[in-house]
């Protein structure tokens, strides 16, 4: 699973696919390969590595054709290699498959069991077999697609095309995306709307159970009942919204709004009805994390506060212990390491240099295996980690990290429920938890209409020299970060304490002048946090509450709630997040600061 590019045109397609390949790099591959279809003769190049070599590969030896798909491949069944490369075939059928399918292990003996032979170990080659049985009996193309379909238990976006038929592709989706574009005399598919940008900017986004048909001069959309259907054309601008800050001032805000389609990005194909998709670790990842015992997280910054909330995820949830450590100190610490311990590596860039030195220096300190969570799929720390998860954020331009965050949470959460479910959490409370993931694109959405509301919020704290953040449990992180994004763009002196922790010292700090700035969850602690709450308000504190709709919280005139669904355990850190991003970002605004380049600051840390 990773990126697919299909084409039916009038001109050449192979360089477009290619392209479109490049365009969809920063999601994570091993290998590439693509298929083009002239007259009825058809060519296939596979490569393992990156598209640059299937682009040199082609070079050596071109060949062309009007219709073709392509696609980058990210393992989950079999090992990266170019047998496991798509496009897979199956006697005239040519496919690319993203997603994974549940119920593979069972259609492969059937399959089997009916004479057919395997070139690979993957799911996706399955499906081809099944298409083409279905071609052998007389079936059109459509219909053999939608026959094989009701077979498949899982997430797909199919491209399929038929050796011996130049004219047509068929796409179909469930529960990974797949748009459809628009050209004159031609018309493409794509997972990623970015992979057309260079051919088209007229879109569809295909729904959920759709099937299509493309030819050179028209498609056909086809609903999950069978009926045609027509669905909306947008004209998307991506072509400048993904170099260019587009219609916001800074790429920090466009980066705080693009954090609902980076999430949906990392959560796709890995997430399924009932809990976390086979496979999404890659071939090694069930067998290593089935014998976790414990996890330790090395990170720096913002990674390191994603790190801090999957700590409690994950004692909560897995029962595992879990020790977060600061890369730069870890490096230089004697750390214990009990048998069957996990480390997990967090960064951005991937080239973070005490995150990397921690890294390399596990393999000296007797963990289990390794596991990056990383944007960049190229980078130093996804290639030296045993197991790897891409965040798939796309392209960060501002230094102050905020998609990178929730896109890290977000993955921190798959990684919380695939160790909680090889601990034995019950398979009930693995769907509702799925479910509840699977809302936090929508719940992230939700949040960001508060811009208006915390814009005016700005204003009343852009002239401080000082702010207190609070937080309790996961939301003691959340604080931790909205300090940061605070001092970090607005050059505010900000810290974050744990609520409790108010008496012990941070309570001297507090007077009229002092901005408190306090996150409010619907969870087991919020009575307490109202004590904390109480502290401020005894003390002449100016209190700014980001608190969940399902408290009850009273306040004076002289305070500030802002009201969110935050959702639950597993949603509402990257919820609060939202706000506090916000917030950073208009006082900084106002206080005429870079936004996007932070004095004294680098985007990717790659010097101790």
């Amino acid at each position: 699973m990773c990126g697919i590019v299909a084409a039916v045109a009038q001109r050449d397609v192979a360089q477009i696919l290619i392209e479109g390949l490049k365009a969809l790099e920063y999601r994570g591959y091993d290998s590439a390969g693509l298929a083009v279809i002239q007259a009825h003769t058809s060519q296939r190049l596979r490569v393992l590595g990156k598209v640059r070599e299937l682009e040199a590969r082609h070079a050596q030896a071109p060949f062309s054709g009007g219709t073709g798909i392509a696609h980058t491949r990210w393992a989950t069944h079999g090992v990266p290699s170019e047998a496991n490369a798509h496009p897979h075939r199956s006697g005239r059928v040519l496919l690319v498959h993203n997603g994974i399918i549940e119920n593979h292990a069972n259609l492969r003996e059937e399959l089997l069991t009916r004479g057919h032979r395997f070139s690979s170990e993957t799911d996706s080659e399955i499906i081809a077999h099944l298409i083409d049985e279905q071609l052998g009996q007389g079936q059109s193309l459509l219909q053999a697609v939608r026959h094989t379909l009701g077979k498949l238990d899982g997430a797909y976006a199919l491209a399929v095309a038929d050796a011996e038929d130049p004219e047509q592709i068929i796409g179909a989706r469930r529960g990974s995306p797949l748009v459809l574009g628009i050209g004159i005399g031609e018309h493409f598919l794509a997972s990623d709307m970015q992979a057309l940008i260079k051919v088209t900017n007229q879109v569809i986004y295909l729904e959920d159970g759709d099937l299509v048909e493309i030819h050179r001069d028209r498609y056909l959309i086809h609903d999950g009942e069978g009926r045609q259907v027509a669905r909306a054309v947008h004209e998307s601008d991506l072509s400048s919204d993904a170099i260019e800050r587009g219609k916001y001032r800074h790429y920090m805000q466009k980066e705080i709004f693009e954090q609902p389609r980076a999430v949906a990005a990392t959560l796709e194909g890995r997430l399924g009805s009932s809990g976390v998709l086979a496979g999404i670790f890659g071939p090694e990842g069930q067998p290593l994390l089935d014998k976790v015992r414990g996890v330790h997280i090395v990170a720096c910054g913002t990674s390191y506060h994603a790190g801090l909330i999957a700590r409690v995820w994950i004692e909560k949830l897995a029962r595992l212990p879990v020790n977060v450590e600061v890369a730069s100190e870890y490096r230089y610490r004697d750390v214990v390491v009990p048998n069957n311990t996990l480390l997990v590596a967090i960064s951005q860039s991937g080239e973070t240099a005490d995150t990397l030195a921690a890294l390399r220096e596990s393999s000296q300190r007797g963990y289990l295996g390794t596991l990056a969570i990383c944007n960049v799929p190229e980078s130093s720390l996804v290639r030296e980690s045993m197991l790897k998860l891409m965040t798939r954020a796309g392209p960060e331009i501002g230094v102050a990290s905020t998609k990178a965050f929730t896109t890290q949470i977000t993955a921190l959460a798959l990684l919380t429920l695939e160790l909680a479910r090889t601990r034995g959490l019950d398979g009930t409370e693995q769907a509702k938890l799925a479910k509840q993931l699977a809302h936090l694109p929508q719940a992230l959405q939700n949040a960001l209409q508060c811009e208006a509301e915390v814009e005016q919020l700005a204003a009343k704290i852009m002239h401080r020299q000082h702010a207190l953040f609070l937080g309790r449990g996961a939301h003691f992180a959340v604080a931790l970060e909205g300090a940061l994004k605070l001092k970090e763009i607005s050059y505010i002196h900000a810290e974050a304490y744990p609520a409790g922790e108010l008496k012990h010292g941070p309570l001297a700090l507090v007077d009229e002048n002092m901005p408190v700035i306090a996150v409010a969850p619907n969870n087991a602690m919020f009575d307490k946090l109202k004590s904390n709450l109480e502290e401020v308000r005894a003390r002449g504190g100016k209190l700014y509450v980001f608190a969940d709709r399902q408290v009850t919280l009273d306040h004076n005139t002289h305070e500030h709630i802002v009201r969110l669904d935050a959702g639950g355990l597993l949603i509402a850190p990257a919820v609060f997040t939202i706000p506090l991003q916000l917030l950073a970002y208009h006082v900084a605004v106002l206080r005429g600061t870079d936004v996007d380049q932070p004095r004294n600051l680098a985007k990717s840390v790659t010097v101790e």
